[in-house]
């Protein structure tokens, strides 16, 4: 891998803040106008491939739906597997599931019963992170199933609501807010 930045990029130039949505009083962090730029979706992909790389994954684990847009391109940058960790009765044949607590209720991940073989180095992905409930869930999961978790990467992590506090592997967020 041998991407160099032509010039620093500020990538929070690229994601667009959104008042009120999905309901008042949140401030969502937009990442569609993040891949939609050709050139800094190539910049965000290359900075996450290197910090992914030192991890040695075998295999990179997006969780639905928007941890798919990042994981499955640095997976086929790096020459490593990809795996989906779902809501329930989106994928098909066995899978595994973890119930999980939020702030507002309970969900629920799978994840297929043969997508991870025991041993393996994992690394999970995601666009953001928040409390950090469905990343923890995620690390959870992955090991039930028999994965050695040896990180975790975000676009963005909103350090005020402490999520990272959650984890228990190192975490790479690219870019940070603090709100």
């Amino acid at each position: 891998m041998s991407f160099q930045d032509p010039q620093p990029l500020d990538l929070k130039n690229y994601i667009r803040e959104i008042p009120d949505f999905p309901k008042p009083g949140i401030l969502f962090y937009d990442i569609s106008t993040l891949i939609r730029s050709p050139d800094a979706w190539q910049v965000a992909t290359a900075r996450l491939a290197r910090v992914i790389a030192a991890w040695q994954p075998d295999m990179l684990a997006g969780i639905e739906s928007r941890g798919f847009l990042t994981a499955a391109p640095l997976a086929l940058r790096l020459g490593c597997g990809f795996t989906m960790l779902r809501k329930p009765g989106k994928l098909p044949g066995k899978t595994i599931s973890l119930k999980y607590g939020l702030e507002y209720g309970e969900d629920e991940l799978h994840i297929q019963a043969d997508a991870i073989k025991s041993g393996q180095r994992v690394v999970v992905l995601d666009d953001l992170l928040a409390t950090g409930g469905t990343l923890a869930a995620s690390i959870d999961l992955l090991r039930k199933v028999g994965a050695e978790v040896v990180g975790a990467s975000v676009l963005i992590e909103l350090a005020d609501l402490k999520g990272r506090e959650k984890l228990d592997v190192p975490l790479n967020a690219l870019m940070t807010y603090d709100e």
